[in-house]
């Protein structure tokens, strides 16, 4: 059982096509405990389990989020890039939604001067205008790649706590760097995909734009919640007593 209720229909994961797996030839054995059945040649997962596993993922991060960890997202195709980001922004999340560099985690030392340099570069756009057009259209360039490929994590000060990836096959080197960091991780598990190689798999249909948006949305509704919670226990007892008194 899980501690709170986070509104996961089977309905809405039907109409968002999370039930929806891959043709039985490209099924995954260890896929088969999530499997229900069979349309025609697709493999269908159970929504049943896919609703528990929710749940669950979304009160730990919920209590992880109330704690203070950081997260990190990642899904880089290009059709729910910017579902990507926005979702990060909304609830305080590091992301990357364009190519995952290898070594961003492995190599975090590089990775830290790399940001470095790149909020450094930030703070200097006011003088753009006064550098001469060489060295301005330099720094320019500078920015715009340092933008695509570390954009979403430039106030990332040290390794996450948690990783959210959305795509396990499209994004393994970013899951490979994870597991040799021992860094928790949260996956989309498609049944063509290993079940075992994330901390917290939730089956789900992992191609069908609609699937990814309705499990990262759940994901960042318990994040934010958890946040609200932190913001609210944080305050001085005083203020609390005040607020629980009007």
């Amino acid at each position: 059982m899980t501690k709170r209720s986070w509104n996961i229909r089977l309905e809405d994961m039907v109409a968002a096509r999370v039930h929806l797996g891959h043709d039985i030839k490209k099924r995954n054995p260890r896929m088969a405990p999530y499997i229900s059945a069979k349309l025609k040649d697709t493999d269908i997962t159970n929504l049943k389990k896919t609703a528990r596993f929710l749940s669950e993922t979304c009160d730990l991060v919920f209590e992880a989020a109330s704690k203070g960890k950081k997260f990190l997202i990642v899904g880089t195709k290009k059709e729910v890039a910017n579902s990507v980001a926005q979702a990060a922004r909304t609830a305080g999340c590091h992301y990357v939604n364009q190519k995952w560099l290898g070594g961003m985690l492995t190599n975090w030392s590089t990775t830290k001067k790399r940001l470095h340099q790149f909020r450094d570069l930030i703070s200097q756009q006011g003088r753009l205008n006064r550098l001469p057009k060489r060295d301005a259209a330099i720094l320019k360039r500078q920015l715009f790649h340092l933008q695509k490929s570390l954009g979403g994590v430039k106030y990332m000060k040290e390794l996450p706590d948690i990783v959210i990836i959305l795509d396990q096959h499209g994004e393994f080197t970013a899951l490979r760097e994870c597991i040799s960091l021992r860094i928790p991780t949260i996956g989309l598990i498609d049944t063509n995909c290993d079940p075992d190689l994330v901390d917290l798999p939730i089956p789900a249909n992992d191609d069908s734009i609609p699937s990814i948006r309705f499990i990262l949305n759940k994901l960042i509704l318990a994040i934010c919640k958890g946040r609200s919670r932190r913001t609210i226990t944080s305050r001085p007892s005083h203020i609390k007593k005040k607020e629980k008194n009007r």
